[in-house]
């Protein structure tokens, strides 16, 4: 756990369990190119939780669309959110969001080198 607390100290709880998985077996001069990569590609939860709150002014979706999602997100923002409902249960789901975007990343990153 030592590489990814080095070089990617923000990560925390499943995110970097599954990081350091993905990295283990990765010598110093490649975990810090991961770490490079993923940090340019990796999604802060607090920037999904600010950017659904967003949505509330009457652009919604826009943290579906950063999370590539973007179908689902034009959908929210033709539809304000499905009425605010959407938008209401991904503030509560923000993190989850945020981690099954991240996971995603991590996985094309490692597929890259």
């Amino acid at each position: 756990m030592a590489k990814v607390i080095n070089f990617l100290p923000e990560l925390t709880g499943e995110e970097l369990v599954y990081v350091q998985k993905l990295i283990g077996e990765f010598d110093d001069e490649k975990a810090k190119t991961f770490a490079t990569v993923y940090r340019a590609r990796r999604k802060d939860p607090q920037m999904i939780l600010i950017l659904a709150l967003v949505g509330f002014l009457g652009f919604a979706g826009i943290h579906r669309m950063v999370t590539d999602q973007v179908g689902m997100g034009i959908l929210y923002l033709l539809t304000l959110g499905f009425c605010f409902v959407g938008t209401i249960v991904d503030l509560v789901n923000y993190q989850k969001l945020a981690l099954e975007y991240n996971l995603k990343a991590a996985n094309e990153v490692v597929a890259m080198m």
